[in-house]
């Protein structure tokens, strides 16, 4: 958060540790319009980038934040501090036919993908299905 209660200095951490930003949004600016900044601003030379801000998840102090929000009620009394950069995580997740969970932890400004979970999970997803008959 900059000096000014109603803006807000934030950057966008990409999944491989670059950056997009800083930048300054007011107070009012909705979570949609966060990811349609970060469409328009994510690097061309990066391969699987969002098409939609439907394949951007935003990420800011461990929680997932809703479009419909502002960054003036998302805002962490812990994290976003005056005279600092917020930091938020971007993850792209393409519509699937099935979604498979990939457990990740958030360190230090870090986004951290467990070990080996992310191909258990894919493979799981595919050997487990359900054969549940309801009558």
């Amino acid at each position: 958060m900059a000096g000014n209660q109603d803006q807000f200095e934030i950057k966008f951490r990409l999944t491989d540790g670059s950056d997009i930003g800083p930048k300054s949004f007011p107070a009012a600016t909705s979570i949609a319009t966060l990811k349609e900044s970060v469409l328009a601003q994510w690097p061309k030379d990066k391969e699987n980038g969002p098409r939609t801000i439907k394949d951007v998840k935003l990420i800011s102090a461990g929680k997932i934040l809703e479009n419909n929000r502002t960054v003036g009620e998302c805002q962490s009394p812990l994290c976003d501090t005056p005279d600092t950069v917020t930091t938020m995580h971007v993850l792209v997740q393409h519509p699937a036919t099935e979604k498979v969970l990939v457990p990740y932890l958030v360190v230090a400004d870090n986004l951290i993908f467990l070990p080996d979970t992310e191909k258990k999970a894919a493979s799981q997803a595919t050997q487990n299905k359900c054969m549940c008959i309801i009558l």
